[in-house]
């Protein structure tokens, strides 16, 4: 992860999303030429879109991808966006995987979403919200203002 604060118009973040979702039937498809077409794909979504892949790894039968995006972006749409377009990407350079996913989908419905943290844990954020109004030198910690 990057010690970066991200700016726009009008607003400040810093929001790190881990996602994870399998291949259709959890099949073992995602083998190397598989995971390049993933990667060159990946790197197109970021050019036409305002989503950053920071890291992705590939299992046999599911991605983890480690990605932040200005917040009016929700982490489903940044998850339908890859989908899609890999999926298509994929279908269209290895017209044989729709073979082994007996003509449908590349992915699974579902999908895993979690946010990681650079400056604070859940705990020290918690704690803050619970107990408002404490010493400045606690947000300036965070690094909120």
């Amino acid at each position: 992860m990057r010690d970066v604060v991200e700016r726009a118009g009008h607003c400040a973040w810093q929001i790190h999303y881990h996602i994870v979702f399998p291949v259709k039937y959890r099949r073992g498809l995602l083998d190397d030429a598989v995971v390049k077409i993933i990667m060159m794909t990946a790197k197109a979504i970021e050019d036409r879109y305002d989503i950053e892949f920071e890291q992705i790894g590939c299992d046999e039968d599911h991605v983890h991808i480690l990605c932040t995006a200005h917040p009016k972006i929700a982490p489903g749409q940044i998850v339908r966006v890859f989908k899609s377009i890999t999926a298509r990407e994929l279908f269209k350079r290895k017209p044989d995987l729709k073979r082994d996913l007996w003509g449908g989908e590349f992915w699974t419905d579902g999908y895993y979403v979690a946010t990681a943290g650079e400056r604070a844990d859940l705990g020290v954020v918690e704690r803050h919200v619970k107990n408002p109004g404490k010493p400045k030198e606690e947000l300036r910690q965070l690094e909120l203002f």
